[in-house]
């Protein structure tokens, strides 16, 4: 069998005459019409009399414009009319006979899908890369062959296709083998293993191929696969099902020939060792990120990154100079390649950025102690020296926009919360106040307050990175506060939508938490800052997911009291830092430690959205989270309008921020570029202002 991928062909009409020809139907979203000739390709061989069906489609059910036979090369060729800009074209193609094992015949059992967005190429191929990258990039819209959703999310999907695979060829696309994304991330090794497993069943390397191909796809709820495609969704859906299942068909489709050492796969790298879920992260860089921290999404799924250092120095701890990335949802940087967008005041985003309804973005100035206000062109808006009220403004980290158009945020330092009455800084006003140098008291219970978020009672609800609480006041008197306990060091926290808090505490609700808050303080007073952070960062980076060992999630109830099942350990929390709500109320979090462990998916408030037996605070993602894509000690995360799941590479090599590193490993203190995991989770409306909502 032919080793490696199927390369570039030559795309002349074969001298055949279809069983089935052309059968164009008009839409009024479509204007003139092309040609588009292709080939549909099973384990990197033709497949012949393969039924290859065009469809357009939007938010409504999809329509079919075209549908031919393909002939003994595979190949075919059809009119494609030129879709509206807010639709979408895709092929499917079904059976035909896999020229790359002829005695097997007609396989009923094929089923694979090319997207081409609303500008296809002239040629085009089907194969199971294409469907691979179709399917995971689509997974939150398409259900069997039908794909629909709105047009910016189908723009957003259709648009990372490229990402994995070249639409033409069918082989590899530009990013995922890009430096960052080859051999630095198992993602090519994972994407080539699963094709070449959906191959198996397409070119029926056995004659039960696809009777184990399905077995092993079976979906949590039972649910048999009956065709490659079918299969493929399974798998997106629950990529940490069976996962290992799955990899053990590699073996047996595709065993090492005696005297040999390498499988005879039709695509390469594959994997030597399971995975522990079918996912298919890719990095990105560029746009002047360094250190990432907050993202958001404006309202056309661009990401908006607040960087806590600058491209290519020798960023320290204690120097934060970072400004702010933008990327396309297709993680083209928009922003300038080296310096980001800069000005308007801003120095070193820590975890401060929104996005407000008309797309104007809010940075917080961790290191310029202000705030600042950028176009969606990433021209600032705000003076020369940000807001920083006559010098009254700390480091600032968290912001937040209400959905009446307030702003608000924390100042981690002088321990204060900062208002801007419809996002205008001449009426801001700054409550809690500390006349005392003890922060212990602090008017309004605040101690390092870091993130804040508002419910839907209009009660905003204030981490603190210092300490085990959590703080709420309505917004009609900020004055009047209320506390509750949680775990040690909060962090990140998010509102379902049910009123729900979900509170990350960097070092859990142990005894030992408490102490490591304890030794973070008193390197605090007794060398300064910079051992302050280090102490948080070696003892978060060292942690390893465990009630005594990890961080936790504690979940209050809209009232302020516990859940029953709160707090949420292991289950892959080793340094829990930010959290994230989907559109079902799945719960997304961020660990800020090794590479050992990713990012975790719990089953939140809805557990009817979770896969069978699951409930409220259990784990969905696998043990460790799900990990790869060139992940390092994360910050942020957040859901986008298509479903993508978005993470910052934070820190890289800790010796380095804090001096400590070889000459050659000076600048490897930051980490480098975003991380997206495609079509995860359910989509969530963007901006987000105030809780999540389903777009």
């Amino acid at each position: 069998m032919h080793i490696g991928i199927q390369g570039k062909k030559d795309f002349r009409m074969p001298a055949v005459i279809f069983a089935l020809t052309s059968t164009a139907l008009s839409l009024p979203t479509c204007a003139t019409a092309a040609s588009l000739g292709g080939q549909v390709l099973g384990g990197g061989a033709p497949i012949a009399n393969s039924t290859v069906t065009l469809w357009a489609t939007s938010a409504g059910a999809p329509k079919q414009l075209a549908q031919v036979l393909s002939g003994a090369d595979g190949r075919f060729m059809l009119t494609a009319p030129t879709a509206h800009a807010d639709s979408s074209l895709y092929l499917v193609a079904q059976g035909g006979q896999p020229t790359a094992n002829k005695a097997a015949g007609n396989n009923p059992a094929i089923a694979m899908m090319t997207v081409l967005g609303s500008k296809p190429p002239a040629r085009v191929t089907i194969n199971e890369f294409t469907t691979i990258a179709s399917v995971w990039t689509h997974n939150q819209v398409v259900d069997g062959k039908v794909i629909k959703g709105s047009s910016l999310a189908l723009r957003i999907t259709a648009g990372n296709v490229p990402n994995f695979v070249d639409l033409a060829t069918g082989g590899w696309g530009t990013t995922i083998q890009d430096p960052l994304n080859s051999s630095q991330t198992p993602t090519m090794a994972n994407f080539a293993t699963l094709a070449s497993l959906l191959a198996g069943c397409a070119t029926q390397v056995a004659a039960d191929a696809c009777t184990k191909l399905f077995a092993a796809a079976t979906t949590p709820a039972g649910a048999v696969p009956t065709d490659t495609l079918a299969a493929a969704e399974a798998i997106a859906r629950s990529p940490a099902h069976q996962a290992d299942r799955i990899f053990a068909l590699l073996d047996q489709f595709y065993p090492v020939p005696q005297g040999k050492k390498m499988r005879a796969t039709p695509f390469l790298p594959y994997l030597t060792f399971a995975p522990s879920a079918w996912v298919f992260p890719l990095k990105f860089a560029g746009g002047g990120i360094s250190g990432g921290g907050k993202l958001m999404f404006d309202s056309q799924g661009n990401v908006w990154v607040g960087n806590n250092f600058i491209v290519g120095a020798q960023n320290q701890s204690i120097l934060w100079n970072g400004n702010l990335s933008k990327f396309a949802p297709n993680g083209k940087a928009l922003s300038p390649i080296t310096t980001g967008f800069s000005g308007g005041g801003l120095s070193g985003v820590g975890f401060g950025l929104a996005i407000d309804a008309q797309d104007n973005i809010w940075p917080s100035g961790y290191a310029s102690q202000n705030l600042t206000k950028f176009d969606s062109a990433g021209k600032p808006l705000s003076p020369p020296d940000g807001w920083n009220f006559n010098g009254q403004l700390g480091e600032m980290q968290g912001i937040i926009v209400a959905p009446n158009g307030d702003i608000w945020a924390v100042d981690e330092t002088r321990n204060q919360i900062v208002h801007l009455p419809k996002g205008d800084p001449s009426k801001g006003r700054i409550y809690c106040q500390n006349p005392s140098k003890d922060p212990l008291k602090n008017p309004c219970g605040l101690f390092a307050p870091f993130h804040l978020a508002i419910d839907q009672q209009d009660y905003i609800w204030v981490s603190n990175s210092i300490g085990s609480s959590v703080i709420r006041f309505h917004v009609s008197d900020p004055t009047k506060v209320e506390k509750f306990d949680v775990g040690f060091s909060g962090s990140g926290m998010a509102i379902d939508s049910q009123g729900n808090v979900w509170h990350a505490e960097r070092f859990g609700t142990s005894e030992r938490g408490r102490l490591k808050i304890i030794e973070m303080m008193a390197a605090y007073v007794i060398k300064g800052e910079k051992a302050a952070t280090e102490s948080l960062v070696h003892n978060l980076s060292a942690q390893k997911a465990g009630y005594f060992e990890g961080g936790s999630v504690s979940v209050l109830r809209p009232d302020g009291s516990k859940a029953l099942f709160s707090p949420v350990t292991g289950k892959g929390l080793a340094g829990p830092w930010a959290v994230a709500i989907d559109g079902n109320d799945n719960v997304w979090v961020s660990n800020l430690v090794s590479d050992s462990t990713g990012i975790v998916q719990l089953c939140g408030v809805r557990s009817e959205t979770c896969p069978p037996g699951m409930k409220t605070g259990d784990a969905i993602s696998p043990p460790g989270g799900y990990v790869g894509g060139g992940m390092q000690q994360l910050v942020d995360i957040g859901v986008g309008p298509a479903g993508d799941v978005w993470v910052t590479n934070n820190w890289d090599i800790d010796a380095a921020a804090f001096g400590n590193a070889s000459e050659a490993l000076s600048t490897r203190g930051a980490g480098q570029g975003v991380v997206v995991f495609f079509g995860m989770a359910k989509p969530v409306k963007t901006p987000l202002i105030g809780p999540p909502r389903q777009p």
